[in-house]
């Protein structure tokens, strides 16, 4: 019987690959955690499967789940205006008189919840996988979207506001979830491009929201239609992500062998990586100058937007005579430009890298100082204007808020760059702090401003967030970087307890030998193991 050895066809399946352990060899989990995928591009390159592969889909997926759950987060500022005043959309649905220290609780509420799971989201995606996380906190939005109206009928804002709480609740785990299902998915040439692709959902969404909410209020569905067209869309899209999501490369259905390979040994993934636990570097990470100056740099992000966000019209109407909230064409433009510029900055950092005329870290900071010091200079622009400046005022808010859209690029992926690995527990952290100053903007404006027509109060307010636009930027540029940290080594925990075993222990471990192939009963080399197979 003749035997020889044969390439492997890219049919096979990587999962096999992935998963091959020794029979007849007992090999130490030391030997083990050296030999990865890495091993395969010393011998050979790696073919990147098809230009369309399902770590698109992955990435696509993730693009419409932020938009479906970022319509159901936001719809609630039009359908408040519905169901306060039914004569502006369809007369035909019950009408509530809730004053507006009500409709303030009501749009807040769902940031109580929010903030309280963003961090446990962290550890639940780590624990459970992305694919389940994400699917519980859409199916969870979906529902409590569809019982709204009903719920409404016979507790009133109170139950609303529960109502909202317990979706803030299931929506906290989303983006530690996104981020850490691309740092499975994303190999780091295409980081930019799949990661960024993906986030651009919240602007669609936000956009959709404002647009679509309206029309439905008018229509024949009226205000609840809100609510039922939304859940409907979170519904729609846990069908199609139980389907085609999977946590990791090694677990789809659906890709090809190159495809997996390529995945795999771009982030050098160890054979038994998606096997372990890899345990959190808590003190590397928090006295780590790069996180620390991320972190700076996200809390003045959120800082200045939220001013940008939230401010801004009452600036307008105040100071300018303008009642922008009832103008839902103005209310969208900024987003809208934000959602579009989006992809003219992923085409630029595309290219930049491409071409290697930029490092990532170069891009990062580039695009981070555009979107931080262009808004920091409107936001001075705009406390100058008076009533005469309308038309320049909506400009300058327009390109603020859609210039600031590079953050994502600049800042916002910067946790997968830091640590792939604890990628879902930097962006939770991070968020957690971040999604504070929210709720502090509008209270250090309210001290600030005393009279809302007094436009030498309101330049005030937009001095401040300049600066801190400023000064946070200024902080990444220095500090930040683009570069893996050492923490962010699987086995970066293990030297201490090698060497208390040492010390422990001074018989020194036999050196482990390659594999035997159990057919041809004769040693391979650790490459060759991924490379050939034994046949008749």
């Amino acid at each position: 019987m003749a035997m020889g050895l044969r390439t492997i066809l890219p049919t096979q399946q990587c999962r096999a690959n992935t998963r091959l352990k020794s029979q007849n060899h007992k090999v130490t989990e030391s030997a083990k955690v050296s030999w990865s995928f890495a091993a395969i591009t010393m011998t050979q390159k790696i073919p990147k499967g098809p230009r369309l592969g399902v770590r698109h889909l992955q990435s696509f997926l993730l693009f419409l789940g932020l938009t479906v759950m970022h319509i159901a987060r936001l719809n609630v500022s039009v359908a408040i205006v519905a169901m306060t005043n039914a004569a502006s959309t369809n007369p035909n649905f019950p009408e509530y008189n809730w004053n507006e220290k009500h409709k303030s609780y009501i749009l807040s509420s769902f940031y109580w919840g929010y903030i309280l799971t963003l961090c446990p989201g962290s550890f639940l995606c780590r624990r459970y996988g992305a694919k389940v996380v994400l699917f519980v906190a859409s199916f969870g939005t979906a529902v409590f979207s569809l019982m709204t109206p009903w719920c409404i009928s016979w507790g009133g804002w109170q139950v609303f506001c529960a109502i909202r709480i317990l979706q803030g609740l299931f929506q906290g785990v989303i983006f530690p979830c996104v981020t850490e299902h691309l740092a499975m998915w994303s190999p780091p040439e295409e980081r930019n491009r799949l990661g960024a692709f993906s986030y651009t959902g919240t602007d669609c969404g936000t956009v959709l929201a404002m647009f679509i909410s309206g029309m439905i209020a008018k229509g024949a569905m009226g205000w609840p239609g809100i609510s039922y067209v939304s859940g409907s869309l979170c519904a729609a899209w846990c069908f199609l992500w139980l389907i085609f999501a999977s946590n990791n490369a090694t677990e789809s259905r659906f890709i090809g062998e190159s495809e997996c390979k390529y995945i795999e040994s771009s982030l050098q993934h160890n054979e038994d990586f998606h096997d372990r636990t890899i345990p959190i570097p808590w003190k590397a990470i928090w006295t780590s100058v790069p996180f620390l100056a991320l972190l700076v740099t996200r809390c003045s992000e959120t800082y200045g937007l939220s001013t940008l966000q939230a401010e801004i019209p009452s600036y307008m109407n105040g100071v300018l005579n303008m009642d922008i909230q009832s103008n839902a064409v103005f209310s969208s433009l900024p987003f809208l430009a934000m959602w579009l510029l989006s992809y003219v900055y992923l085409i630029a950092a595309d290219l930049l890298l491409k071409k290697k005329i930029l490092s990532l870290t170069s891009v990062r900071k580039l695009f981070n100082t555009m979107s931080f010091w262009i808004p920091a200079a409107a936001l001075i622009g705009i406390g100058f204007l008076n009533e005469d400046h309308k038309k320049l005022a909506i400009i300058l808010m327009t390109v603020s808020v859609g210039v600031n859209s590079g953050a994502t690029i600049g800042s916002s992926l910067n946790t997968i760059d830091l640590s792939p690995n604890h990628a879902g527990i930097l962006i939770g952290l991070s968020n957690t702090v971040a999604n504070v100053i929210p709720i502090l903007t509008p209270l250090i404006a309210g001290e600030i401003v005393t009279d809302k027509h007094n436009r030498g109060q309101w330049q005030i307010v937009f001095g401040l967030a300049a600066i801190i636009f400023f000064l946070g930027n200024v902080v990444f540029v220095i500090w930040g970087t683009a570069k893996a940290q050492p923490w962010d080594a699987d086995d970066y925990l293990q030297p201490k307890d090698a060497e208390s075993a040492k010390e422990k222990s001074p018989t020194p471990h036999a050196e482990v030998a390659p594999p035997i192939d159990p057919i041809l009963e004769q040693q391979i080399t650790w490459p060759e193991r991924y490379t050939a197979k034994a046949v008749e």
